[in-house]
């Protein structure tokens, strides 16, 4: 049994930032679940480009407010505390921070491994292997 609490992971390099979100990385890959599961918290006002070709991910909202824009379809869909998004097409999309701080709770499949940050496209690179 696997017992993760948040305050424990704020200010350790499970923590991982970048500009518009912070992850606290709760599950990574050598936990051994078969997927990762994070903390992000999307401050007011911040916009993200990401575009996840390499992992599926769910989403779940439970506080603050903002907005995801799939890119394929050109819709926008609000999200809001008990709001829940599934890219499960490697959906490319823009996350955008509403007037409170956003605070999600997401599973990656495949884990990611703990210090990955989003490259030119918004994607994670694939894992080399590396736990």
């Amino acid at each position: 049994m696997k017992i993760v609490r948040v305050q424990d992971i704020i200010g350790t390099e499970r923590e991982v930032s970048g500009p518009g979100w912070t992850s606290r990385r709760m599950l990574l890959k050598k936990d051994g679940m078969g997927f990762s599961f994070h903390e992000t918290i999307i401050p007011a006002g911040a916009e993200l480009n990401l575009w996840y070709k390499h992992h599926l991910e769910a989403v779940y909202c439970v506080a603050g407010n903002g907005s995801i824009y799939d890119k394929t379809t050109g819709e926008t869909h609000e999200i809001t505390d008990g709001t829940l998004y599934a890219l499960d097409k490697n959906d490319p999309h823009t996350l955008r921070g509403g007037t409170e701080d956003m605070r999600l709770i997401c599973a990656f499949n495949p884990p990611v491994t703990g210090r990955e940050v989003h490259d030119e496209d918004g994607a994670y690179v694939p894992d080399a292997g590396d736990d």
